[in-house]
């Protein structure tokens, strides 16, 4: 298209355009955050319109499809936006990173298609600092849009809690995400939620890979660890109670002499080298 032109950099897209005013159906693929620099735009999606002026952040939602028409400003100057995609690699190796305290506990999926982002002092920096290569017309290092889609990825989520439920919603390999997160102190509800699937899928998910209930299969996963440390010598009962996740010491040596027959004082020493793997 005449006047039209893209840049892909790793997941941060430069697009303008100089002559022609652009209607494109676009099938939404991943999670996108669009600034629009100069100009203005519209996202149509059903009957919803969404206008954009020079300055306003917009976030698409994936697998949808949405119809966007862009405008170049009047005085001459070409239309310009930025987009950031966060795709699932993205996404997940974002989520992993994240410590139990970040994750709020009662966020809910954003069910809105299009929605949009108030410009705050974080996201103005943030596309700010892309302009000069949006002027030259010139690719981002690849670390450095990696990086700048972590910033967008922050901002989103400092928006509004809920997008977390709504990003994170990863449908993730069930057996990696438990050995990832057990010492969480996550609640089944949820443990299903940041694993992408709704409770009673995550129940049904998990019988495939255990005879355990998710429950039981926390503390034996955390009674395994206390066993390890104990039976490597070295490690105060408390230490590896602490360790292992466990609060209440009452609790731990109950269910610890359950699963070994011993209290934890009484672990025989062993060589670790000899113990099973995680």
């Amino acid at each position: 298209m005449e006047g039209f032109s893209r840049i892909n950099c790793s997941g941060v897209v430069f697009s303008r355009v100089d002559r022609e005013d652009v209607r494109e159906p676009v099938h939404i693929k991943d999670h996108t955050l669009l600034y629009i620099r100069s100009g203005r735009a519209e996202v149509v999606f059903g009957e919803r319109r969404t206008p954009l002026a020079a300055g306003d952040c917009v976030f698409l939602r994936k697998d949808y499809r949405v119809v966007v028409d862009a405008w170049a400003p009047e005085d001459g100057r070409p239309f310009q936006s930025v987009a950031l995609f966060f795709c699932r690699k993205f996404l997940l190796g974002y989520f992993r990173s994240l410590s139990r305290k970040e994750l709020p506990r009662d966020a809910r999926p954003i069910s809105e298609a299009v929605l949009k982002i108030p410009a705050g002092p974080a996201l103005e920096s943030l596309f700010l600092s892309l302009t000069p290569y949006l002027d030259a017309g010139e690719p981002l290092p690849q670390e450095t849009a990696w990086e700048k889609r972590l910033e967008g990825l922050r901002c989103v989520l400092a928006a509004d809690p809920d997008f977390y439920a709504s990003l994170f919603d990863l449908k993730i390999d069930l057996p990696s995400f438990m050995e990832e997160n057990y010492l969480c102190d996550l609640s089944v509800p949820e443990l299903a939620r940041y694993s992408g699937r709704s409770l009673s899928a995550f129940k049904r998910d998990f019988k495939k890979v255990s005879p355990l209930t998710p429950e039981k299969w926390v503390i034996l996963r955390r009674l395994q660890d206390a066993h390890r440390l104990l039976a490597a010598g070295g490690c105060r009962v408390a230490d590896a109670m602490t360790e292992a996740g466990f609060k209440d010491p009452a609790s731990f040596c109950r269910a610890y002499k359950r699963e070994y027959g011993y209290p934890p004082g009484k672990t025989p020493v062993t060589d670790a080298s000899a113990l099973p793997a995680n």
